[in-house]
């Protein structure tokens, strides 16, 4: 199975509070905070709900 790095770019500050649970339950929090996940749909739509927040790269 295929993974996705995800890493933080900019804080939660001032963002609704479910990005900031959805940021939560990624693993994440803190700026440059990297995390790696398998790439499943159900992550897909939360890194999709968080897009302008994180970045994502593929690893194979």
């Amino acid at each position: 199975m295929s993974k996705i790095k995800i890493t933080q770019i900019r804080s939660t500050i001032d963002r609704q509070e479910a990005q900031k649970r959805t940021i939560k339950a990624l693993g994440l929090g803190k700026l440059h905070r990297t995390v790696i996940h398998n790439d499943t749909p159900q992550i897909r739509g939360m890194v999709r709900a968080v897009q302008h927040l994180v970045t994502v790269e593929h690893i194979d």
